[in-house]
C-alpha cells in the first residue's frame, strides 16, 4: 500500500477510478468516435504491414 497518508499507487487509483473515464468519453463523443479511431488504427496497421513486406522483399 501507499507509504504516506494521501498517496496511492497507480494500481489503487485505477481500481478507485474504475471505468468512469471511458464512460465520459463515450457520452461526450459517441460511438462514431470509436469507429473513427478503429479505422485510423486499422489503416496504420495495414500501412506498417505493407512497409514491412517491402523491406523484406528488398533484402
Amino acid at each position: 500500500m501507499a507509504e504516506e497518508k494521501g498517496e496511492m499507487t497507480v494500481e489503487e487509483a485505477g481500481r478507485k477510478g474504475g471505468h468512469k473515464g471511458g464512460e465520459k468519453v463515450k457520452e461526450k463523443y459517441g460511438p462514431e468516435f470509436y469507429s473513427k479511431i478503429g479505422h485510423k488504427g486499422g489503416q496504420k496497421v495495414k500501412e506498417l504491414i505493407e512497409k514491412g513486406k517491402e523491406e523484406e522483399e528488398s533484402r
